[in-house]
């Protein structure tokens, strides 16, 4: 709350300029499946999935009531990660689990959905075509995940139940036997056993830093492996994401390292060699927005970030629904 006022004081932002604020959540649960009106009711359902995601859904409900004491005639959107995978088929969503534990809500919900959504609308303006139909997109920080688009719309996604599965992360590790889990929380407890599994795995767990920057500086073994270990599983899930489109067209990269490292996109990108995908080196090392080399059959592209636009216009889109108030 102390840091919204002083952003919002140094904006110098007239309230009455302010039409609504919006936010992103990262996880929506089963009921919360598109861009809406912050109501009591939808707080106490951010809530109850907070444990689902307990390093986003706190924050920002902090960040609502915060803009909720501040602001308290404006009216606020929540704009979710998960909204965007939310018609995924129930074969990709549903675990082999009994129906008493899936009606409770255990299902893949995926995330990073926001940013996917984004991908898909500035692919457009960055190819100058339409989307293309089977298109593999990597969102890769601190949190990384993977995503198969089929004609525009999310059919798979790396993460699951919760962001803690998948590609190897910052500081989550990615797929684990449920023996992994099972045994750590008896050695270490339930609320241990999350605290390791959220802040201290990935590459943090295997190097010592979740900075993707230091571990190529550090020229040792462990940063080396961790480095191998990040690319091998982003282009081991990929590959397995293909299938569920039937294929592959195009390639995206998002996010701090997505945008940002070079070496990982090309590390990633051989690894998907076998399906037609060749970088250019030179293309790659300057950063370009297209990566592809004449001999790639397949489409690479870095795309910038863009989560805040994605959010304000989804925002944007539901008061439009609303209509005149």
């Amino acid at each position: 709350a102390q840091a919204l006022a002083i952003g919002l004081d140094k904006l110098s932002l007239p309230l009455g300029q302010v039409r609504a604020a919006a936010h992103r959540v990262v996880h929506g649960g089963m009921r919360l499946t598109q861009t809406c009106r912050i109501t009591p009711e939808v707080e106490a359902e951010i809530e109850a999935c907070a444990g689902f995601a307990p390093l986003h859904n706190p924050p920002a409900l902090a960040g609502i009531r915060a803009v909720a004491k501040l602001w308290s005639a404006v009216p606020q959107y929540a704009a979710f990660d998960t909204a965007f995978h939310a018609a995924n088929p129930e074969v990709a969503t549903g675990y082999a689990l009994p129906m008493a534990e899936r009606v409770r809500g255990l299902r893949r919900y995926g995330f990073h959905g926001l940013s996917y959504a984004a991908i898909v609308r500035k692919v457009q303006l960055i190819s100058g075509k339409t989307v293309p139909k089977r298109m593999l997109s990597f969102h890769l920080g601190n949190g990384a995940s993977a995503c198969a688009i089929l004609n525009g719309r999310s059919v798979a996604s790396s993460m699951g139940f919760s962001p803690l599965d998948g590609l190897t992360m910052g500081t989550r590790p990615g797929g684990l036997d449920p023996a992994v889990v099972l045994d750590m929380a008896a050695r270490h407890g339930v609320d241990g056993a999350a605290r390791i599994l959220n802040r201290d795995c990935g590459l943090k767990g295997l190097a010592g830093t979740n900075d993707m920057r230091a571990l190529h500086a550090a020229g040792t073994p462990e940063a080396a492996f961790a480095i191998e270990h990040f690319c091998y599983w982003a282009a081991r899930h990929g590959a397995s994401l293909c299938a569920a489109m039937g294929g592959l067209d195009a390639i995206t990269f998002t996010g701090g390292i997505g945008e940002n490292d070079g070496i990982t996109r090309s590390k990633i990108v051989k690894h998907l060699a076998f399906l037609g995908a060749v970088i250019d080196a030179d293309a790659n090392a300057r950063g370009d927005h297209a990566l592809h080399a004449a001999t790639s059959s397949v489409a690479i592209w870095t795309v910038p970030a863009d989560e805040e636009r994605q959010i304000a216009m989804e925002a944007a889109a539901a008061m439009d629904r609303e209509g005149p108030k």
